[in-house]
């Protein structure tokens, strides 16, 4: 390179001698060695101290990690966004086989932008290069239909299983990253799209912070709602996506109008505001839950309280049925209620509670309900606990809301409010599957209805915890977001498979 440099500058001018370019090659090599030997990692490996009784294959190992350590992360995403690369496109070079070199493509046609479109490179060593995800799971055609007919079952996993390599799973591949948004200075504790909507996309941080965005053709940010001075624990859409609802650690609910990106409506209270929805048929009402133990319906259009209930514990997450009638609502000490509610007058009425049989009483981070499952022929809900269980549940809603629990499944404990979703509802699936983040920041696909090996897939791209998890209306993205701030929407690949069950 540094003789291309000088043939180019010399370019029209007389030709130095023999000797003159030799001397320059000379010169070029004690520049290249004295920008090598300034290295300061190169140094640390270097002066790195050997010890008298040590093994020196040891030792020289301990070096070589020393000298391909990843950089700091502020210089890494400094890089990236100066390159356009992301952090698996990095973490594949440092992973790269012994003759990368031969198997790389003379030419990438595709790279991976900061907020762009992925385009599929017609490579497969280039594809191999910038492949965000690794699309692993089981033959759709060899499920074993045993596991629908059975009723419950317990089984345990860690976050660091591999996924099965008996086949594709194309349900469940990803193509890439869409697009990556990382101008948040804290934490994302929760995103979610917009209401039937397949591109707005709201996050809230721990510094206080509601952005909106919109992952179109062209990703970019619509407005950044501020107001809140501490964390943004939940915030819910309205059915038209033009206001939100949020609420914080700072004892507000405050409503935006997302148009005017301005502040309507401040609601104080006397505690911590943890969880809020807007009811699905009457969208005046808006229920609360909070860290005093209650939840407490407003009406959206006044801000006065209507109605409330008491509960045992801080009520840590919640979601309506598809109807209107009943709140599923978790605590802080592992229980889950049926509440019912009146779609006209707002009251509450509590009907049903379900009580872990563990011992060890965790907060419940996500309770997610679905008005349809195969596997319990009917509604069904999702609920995710601080200490690592997801619990899947058949509703009986001609019984208030009953619960009954159809299978678990026990992950490592978490130190983070880590979320958990549905993944998409697909009439060739077999089983019941959840996507969730995990500690070691990926991104993981489960299968509840299998006692072992319940990991499908996995999605490597974040460098801290994955918090918060949300699939779009048109299930085509999922979008994560991890405790240094960033958000990853991940595009979902369409096989000719999973697109005939859309149709």
């Amino acid at each position: 390179m540094a003789e291309h440099s000088v043939a180019a500058v010399n370019d029209g001018e007389p030709q130095p001698k023999q000797n003159d370019h030799h001397h320059n090659n000379n010169n070029n090599k004690n520049d290249d060695n004295i920008q090598k030997s300034s290295d300061p990692e190169l140094f640390c490996c270097l002066l790195q101290p050997a010890i008298a009784d040590g093994d020196p294959e040891y030792i020289g190992i301990r070096r070589l990690l020393l000298h391909r350590k990843a950089e700091a992360g502020v210089l890494r995403r400094r890089d990236w966004r100066c390159n356009g690369k992301t952090y698996v496109a990095y973490r594949n070079y440092i992973c790269r086989p012994r003759n990368w070199e031969n198997l790389r493509a003379s030419s990438l046609q595709s790279t991976p932008g900061n907020s762009g479109r992925w385009i599929p490179s017609p490579s497969p060593q280039s594809r191999w290069s910038e492949a965000d995800s690794w699309s692993s799971g089981r033959d759709l055609q060899n499920a074993n239909p045993v596991y629908n007919h059975r009723t419950s079952f317990g089984s345990s996993a860690s976050d660091s299983d591999h996924p099965r390599k008996h086949g594709v799973e194309p349900a469940y591949s990803f193509v890439g990253m869409h697009c990556i948004f990382d101008q948040c200075k804290t934490s994302v504790t929760v995103l979610k799209f917009g209401h039937m909507s397949s591109d707005l996309l709201a996050y809230g941080a721990s510094d206080g912070i509601l952005t909106v965005c919109s992952v179109s053709e062209k990703p970019s940010v619509i407005k950044q709602l501020n107001g809140h001075c501490k964390e943004v624990t939940d915030f819910d859409f309205t059915s038209n996506n033009q206001y939100i609802a949020s609420a914080s650690v700072d004892k507000t609910v405050r409503v935006w109008e997302i148009e005017k990106g301005i502040c309507i409506r401040v609601i104080y209270g006397v505690s911590s505001q943890l969880c809020i929805r807007f009811h699905p048929v009457n969208n005046n009402f808006l229920s609360v839950g909070n860290a005093n133990k209650e939840i407490n319906v407003f009406n959206f259009s006044t801000g006065r309280i209507i109605n409330k209930s008491i509960f045992d514990g801080e009520v840590t997450s919640m979601d309506h049925d598809h109807t209107g009638h009943l709140i599923f609502c978790g605590d802080a000490k592992g229980c889950i209620y049926s509440v019912n509610m009146n779609s006209h007058t707002g009251a509450l009425s509590r009907s049903h509670r379900y009580r872990s049989s563990s011992r060890l009483k965790s907060p419940i981070t996500t309770i997610q309900y679905r008005s349809f499952s195969l596997l319990a022929r009917g509604p069904v809900l999702l609920t995710c606990t601080q200490d690592g269980n997801l619990s899947f549940f058949s509703v009986a809603l001609e019984i208030k809301g009953y619960l009954t629990l159809r299978c678990s499944l026990k992950l490592a404990p978490r130190m983070h409010k880590i979320q958990a979703s549905f993944c998409p509802l697909l009439s060739l699936e077999k089983g019941e599957f959840i996507v969730a983040g995990s500690e070691d920041s990926n991104v993981y696909f489960y299968d509840l209805t299998r006692p072992k090996h319940t990991c499908v897939n996995k999605l490597q791209g974040h460098r801290f915890p994955v918090m918060g998890i949300a699939w779009n209306h048109g299930e085509n993205f999922l979008a994560s977001s991890d405790f240094y701030g960033v958000v990853i929407v991940w595009k979902r690949e369409r096989s000719n498979q999973t697109k005939s069950t859309y149709r």
